[in-house]
């Protein structure tokens, strides 16, 4: 088998898993799509659909850093969010956080990869539930999902401590909910793509889905139900977060 089958040619729509998958194909694909539904890309879309320019960067404690370089407020984590530091990768507290101008927004997952991504200079999207059907639109005007000009859909996944990639249903019920609007682009799905799609026709409550998967319990058990309500919110914004220079912006 030759390491080109890994890139799942010959189709307009591709998909795949974790910080691997999104290398691979961002050696074949015109455009990337980045899905973290708990949280990352919710809560790309909560701040840029509030004005604000979104930084990814991977998890770790030079974000702080980086923040001051570029000039941003840099997001701590869920549970050092005070009153002085409200920005963190809740997107229910990004909801209501004050609106700034740029903020870097660290995560093990999704953040980690879309930073990876934007030295491809491809444009790499954030989806999530929220703004699946919007994203999908976006990219077919924009003329992407030819065989010449193939999407890769990436669902971030979590980790296990051990550091490996753990598949998450939030994610791909996310990615196939974009891949549900890219289904007629003319160069057609993959079969992976296609069997992720398959998932999502089988589910016939996507939100019940989320809420009752590991991810969405463990949410709930930490006391953060509330972004698990934002995320489950299916379609309700057309706003389409692109990186371009190092940050999300909407298009």
């Amino acid at each position: 088998m030759t390491a080109a089958v890994y890139a799942q040619p010959g189709s307009g729509a591709r998909f795949d898993w974790g910080l691997t998958g999104a290398a691979e194909l961002s050696r074949v694909c015109a455009a990337l799509v980045v899905v973290d539904v708990l949280s990352f890309t919710t809560a790309v879309e909560v701040a840029v659909a509030r004005g604000m320019r979104v930084h990814p960067f991977p998890w770790g404690d030079q974000a702080a850093d980086y923040a001051r370089r570029v000039g941003a407020v840099a997001a701590v984590g869920r549970r050092q969010a005070s009153p002085e530091r409200p920005w963190s990768l809740s997107p229910a507290a990004l909801s209501a956080a004050p609106v700034v101008a740029d903020l870097v927004l660290p995560s093990p997952n999704g953040s980690a990869i879309s930073a990876a991504a934007s030295a491809t200079g491809l444009p790499v999207v954030a989806a999530c539930l929220r703004n699946a059907r919007a994203v999908g639109g976006w990219l077919r005007r924009q003329g992407y999902g030819s065989t010449d000009a193939p999407i890769g859909v990436i669902a971030a996944g979590e980790r296990w401590p051990d550091g490996s990639l753990r598949p998450s249903v939030e994610d791909q019920l996310g990615a196939a909910s974009v891949l549900d609007a890219l289904s007629g682009v003319p160069g057609g799905l993959s079969v992976e793509a296609a069997m992720a799609l398959a998932a999502l026709a089988s589910t016939p409550d996507v939100p019940a889905a989320v809420r009752g998967c590991v991810s969405g319990r463990e949410l709930v058990e930490h006391g953060f139900a509330g972004d698990v309500e934002i995320a489950v919110q299916v379609d309700v914004s057309d706003v389409v977060p692109v990186l371009y220079q190092g940050r999300f912006s909407a298009a």
